[in-house]
């Protein structure tokens, strides 16, 4: 029998058979435009001129620190600066009733304290921004009060004078009980907590204020009525303490 004879398709209009030596095409390789020399980035030159502005940041700085230390010295030895000396002067109860209920003690009182401020600069005064005091025996708190500001001149000493009042304090009966017979034997333990904000100034110039806690206390009733003079300690910056 005759094979039958298959029929050869026809190929469509612009096949090329691969298999056909030089009929591959290549693409020609990319180039790169060729920029102008304004046009190219100069990245070393940008990078040393960063490099320069550092430096003249850094030692700028490092002339501004030391200009401020020697200025900072030179005020330091010409006016020898000093921190205000408190002392707790007096302390009188005008009232003190303690009223003992089955709920609890309530404590009402009135209490009149002096405290003695002292401006040991002989060049510089003292400027003091509002002036608060807090009173305190053990953990029962006696009434706080409070003093407009003011400025003390030079070698000069002022009496700060509160009046602090304590209304229906609420507290435990036992703690009443220690504070009735603490005011009658005269040994209650009384501390003031002052806090305010100084400043110092000379001629026609002030420095900016820095607030100061001083806290007094650590003695009875008996010996400030003795004439003892408690140590107070001044606590600036929330970090430095100085005994006085």
């Amino acid at each position: 029998m005759n094979e039958q004879r298959q029929p050869v398709l026809q190929k469509p209009p612009g096949y090329r058979d691969p298999s056909t030596p030089g009929q591959t095409h290549t693409r020609p390789p990319f180039r790169k435009p060729v920029l102008p020399q304004s046009y190219r980035p100069e990245k070393k030159r940008s990078r040393s001129c960063c490099c320069l502005c550092c430096c003249f940041i850094c030692i700028l700085i490092l002339v501004l620190l030391f200009l401020i230390v020697v200025a900072g010295g030179v005020f330091y030895l010409w006016f020898e600066p000093r921190l205000p000396i408190f002392h707790l002067k007096s302390l009188e109860f005008t009232r003190f009733n303690v009223t003992v209920n089955p709920d609890g003690a309530y404590l009402n009182s009135q209490t009149v304290v002096r405290v003695e401020a002292r401006n040991a600069n002989s060049e510089l005064r003292v400027i003091y921004d509002r002036t608060e005091v807090w009173l305190s025996v053990g953990n029962v708190e006696l009434g706080s009060a409070s003093l407009p500001g003011f400025t003390q001149e030079k070698k000069n000493i002022t009496m700060l004078k509160f009046t602090t009042q304590a209304k229906n304090e609420l507290v435990d009966s036992g703690g009443g009980t220690k504070l009735k017979d603490g005011f009658r034997s005269k040994s209650l333990v009384v501390s003031a907590e002052i806090q305010s904000g100084i400043g110092l100034g000379s001629g026609g110039w002030n420095t900016n204020r820095v607030g100061v806690k001083v806290l007094c206390g650590g003695v009875s009733l008996k010996q400030i009525e003795g004439g003892a003079m408690p140590k107070c300690s001044i606590n600036f910056l929330k970090w430095i303490n100085i005994n006085l």
